[in-house]
């Protein structure tokens, strides 16, 4: 199977967990993304980065300086495969220049870890993703 191909499928249940947040509101929270958000960045952009990339474990997360890392993580389609991700939020604005993701992979040969390429539509695609979402916490907020 191709690089390309086991990295598409991995993502696949990214955003296919991610997709169904863009669906209603269960009413659990009715909290605010902008009033609950103290930070120095687009409070929409940092929620809906954490919304779209829930399924990879969090390493840390910083809403003044924008950067949230996650670890490692390897998906049942592609067991000797890893990807881990970095967002940064760029502005406090709601821009479409305002995120920017990073995708690492790596591949396991032998029981060691190497780094593998990424297809550079991955990062747009999850930077479109979090854009989305986004754009619907602030409608949501505004109707």
């Amino acid at each position: 199977m191709k690089a390309s191909t086991k990295i598409a499928a991995a993502l696949t249940g990214v955003f296919a967990l991610s997709g169904c947040l863009f669906s209603g509101n269960d009413g659990a929270q009715n909290i605010s993304v902008a009033e609950s958000f103290e930070g120095g960045v687009n409070p929409y952009l940092w929620r809906a980065s954490l919304d779209t990339l829930n399924t990879l474990p969090l390493t840390t997360a910083d809403p003044v300086g924008g950067i949230i890392n996650y670890d490692w993580k390897s998906f049942p389609d592609a067991q000797n495969e890893r990807i881990r991700a970095t967002v940064y939020i760029l502005d406090s604005r709601l821009r479409a220049d305002g995120v920017k993701v990073s995708v690492f992979r790596q591949v396991q040969d032998n029981g060691q870890w190497t780094d593998a390429p990424v297809d550079l539509a991955t990062s747009v695609q999850l930077e479109n993703a979090i854009l989305t979402r986004a754009r619907v916490l602030k409608s949501s907020e505004l109707s």
